[in-house]
């Protein structure tokens, strides 16, 4: 993997205000998959590669990762970014709307990262149950939306991201077949692992 390239990316990416995972963010998410790394690693959302590269990092001997991205431009810039730091044989792009894809999916992963519409949290979170292998883990990036999700916010412009955020936390906290816990790094994390 070229690291010098992956750091360019970066830089790129957040000079952009393309909104990337946050390094404490990446730095929880290997400290939980460390001792065992996924062989299958499923991500909603892939922007410009950043985090399914670094994720190829995390992966068991052998492992993939598919990714879902519907931008047309972060898809051409993404497949540029993840041939240009070498990992393209690790990582297959779907390309659409994840809301069409992930029902045609029947693979079973051992990690799901979702970091895409907030709106759509709850629906992602139906499908990923759906392909979790057992022992699996789920990541729910960006889950507290700068703050949003724990107050009393009611502002029209991002009510139902917020509403549907709080529902995904609901729905993780109160299933019983999930062992959830919620950490303020980056703008908030959501990490359930199956019972």
């Amino acid at each position: 993997m070229n690291k010098e390239e992956l750091e360019k990316i970066k830089k790129k990416a957040l000079s952009e205000h393309i909104p990337i995972i946050m390094d404490d963010t990446l730095e929880e998410i290997e400290k939980q998959i460390k001792n065992n790394p996924p062989k299958r690693i499923l991500e909603i959302g892939t922007a410009v590669g950043y985090s399914a590269m670094c994720f190829s990092e995390f992966l068991a001997e052998n492992g993939r990762i598919d990714t879902i991205e519907r931008d047309e431009e972060r898809i051409k810039e993404a497949k540029i970014n993840i041939k240009n730091v070498g990992v393209e044989e690790k990582i297959t792009i779907y390309e659409g709307d994840a809301v069409e894809i992930l029902p045609t999916l029947n693979e079973k992963y051992d990690m799901v990262f979702i970091d895409a519409a907030k709106g759509k949290y709850p629906f992602f979170l139906k499908e990923a149950l759906r392909m979790i292998n057992k022992n699996g883990i789920i990541f729910a990036d960006n889950i507290l939306y700068k703050g949003y999700v724990m107050s009393d916010y009611n502002k029209h412009k991002q009510r139902t991201a917020v509403r549907n955020l709080r529902e995904y936390i609901k729905e993780v906290s109160e299933n019983p077949d999930l062992e959830t816990v919620i950490l303020e790094v980056g703008d908030g994390l959501a990490i359930s692992k199956i019972r």
